[in-house]
């Protein structure tokens, strides 16, 4: 698989750029991994350097994203956005290939390949989930 796209608004550039002065490593490694309730949550790390099965994604001038060969087909088409309630500040995730996220909005599910002709698409454009709340 080619590397995936990755889409990230503004406000989540210069939040991860920020992160990353301050963690004072080089990339953001975005990543998924089993759990929750719905079969996948997402992943955040900060890395000094790349390992050789990343793909590099240059989001911005001093933003770029690596992510591991088996996260490449379940990260393909997240978009990633900074929100503000209140106090609170979080990254959120809205993956247009998930099918549906957990209550607590931690997890998420993919669809099922032998299920993928029954799909309806539309309706996955409201999902989106909180990863990492920010202090």
């Amino acid at each position: 698989m080619s590397t995936p796209k990755i889409t990230v608004s503004e406000r989540a550039q210069e939040h991860i750029r920020v992160q990353v002065q301050q963690t004072r490593t080089n990339f953001l490694r975005l990543g998924v991994k089993e759990s929750g309730c719905n079969g996948f949550m997402y992943t955040l790390d900060f890395l000094e350097s790349a390992e050789s099965d990343d793909h590099l994604v240059a989001v911005n001038t001093g933003v770029t994203v690596c992510i591991k060969d088996q996260d490449l087909p379940l990260v393909d088409g997240t978009e990633i956005d900074m929100v503000t309630q209140g106090l609170n500040s979080a990254l959120v995730f809205k993956n247009s290939n998930a099918t549906s996220y957990c209550g607590c909005g931690e997890s998420f599910a993919l669809i099922d390949t032998s299920e993928e002709d029954d799909f309806d698409g539309a309706s996955v454009s409201s999902l989106a989930t909180d990863a990492t709340r920010t202090p």
